[in-house]
């Protein structure tokens, strides 16, 4: 999906300097979920917070949300993804959005998760165009509850 020099020039390290720099950078109302096995190796990872300027009646947005493809189809996405939506309710918002390449598979995912596909864009990233498309939720409160109940699996809020 992505350029193949933007996805060669990937590696841990960097991965791990940038998100050690987001995390001490982020604003207050900001939320970073890791999930890790009991040899702490990270199995996915989440963020969220206010909407980015999009023109769109959603409150907060989920920035990003990955799970180890080892990890996939498991409870991890669904901890993460409701971990994310229970700390923008506590943060008293109520409706979020979140932005998946229109190509990546994840979107049958978000869908499965109760997301509304509510926009489509075309934005340039890395030297290349590609189609994006936008799931929102409107009420959290219902999302937030369900992960106070169900057993997703082990998530840890960083705010």
């Amino acid at each position: 999906m992505l350029p193949d020099h933007v996805l060669l020039g990937l590696s841990s390290d960097a991965e791990y300097r940038y998100w050690r720099h987001a995390i001490a950078a982020r604003q207050r109302d900001c939320s970073v979920y890791v999930t890790a096995d009991e040899d702490s190796e990270i199995l996915g990872y989440g963020s969220a917070g206010p909407a980015r300027s999009n023109g769109l009646p959603f409150a907060d947005e989920i920035y990003t949300l990955y799970v180890a493809p080892d990890h996939q189809g498991k409870v991890l996405g669904c901890g993460l993804l409701h971990g994310l939506f229970g700390a923008l309710h506590h943060h008293g918002n109520q409706s979020a959005i979140l932005w998946v390449l229109a190509a990546n598979p994840a979107r049958f995912f978000y869908r499965a998760m109760g997301g509304t596909l509510v926009a489509e864009r075309r934005e340039r990233y890395f030297g290349a165009l590609l189609d994006e498309l936008a799931y929102g939720w409107a009420d959290l409160k219902n999302l937030a509850d369900a992960h106070e109940t169900a057993p997703f699996g082990q998530t840890h809020d960083n705010g």
